[in-house]
């Protein structure tokens, strides 16, 4: 990352906040490298940046579902 502590940190709570996450070897989705990387107050930023941006992704998209709840649907669906 960079020289500046705030801009690591300000770079894993981006990293957090959004909605990628990795799946394991079955499937598994994995915690995020980021959380383990950052403290409770960290976290708590990074989720309230999260809530935030899943607002804006709900009102842009045509049926009103955020990244996160397409993903969740396409896994139920089988895809």
């Amino acid at each position: 990352m960079s020289g500046n502590p705030g801009d690591d940190r300000d770079a894993l709570i981006e990293a957090l906040a959004g909605a990628y996450r990795a799946r394991g070897p079955l499937g598994e989705v994995r915690t995020h490298p980021a959380f383990h990387d950052l403290d409770e107050a960290g976290r708590a930023e990074a989720f309230e940046l999260a809530r935030r941006q899943r607002v804006v992704e709900a009102a842009l998209d045509p049926d009103g579902l955020s990244t996160t709840a397409r993903a969740v649907l396409a896994r139920i669906r089988g895809g």
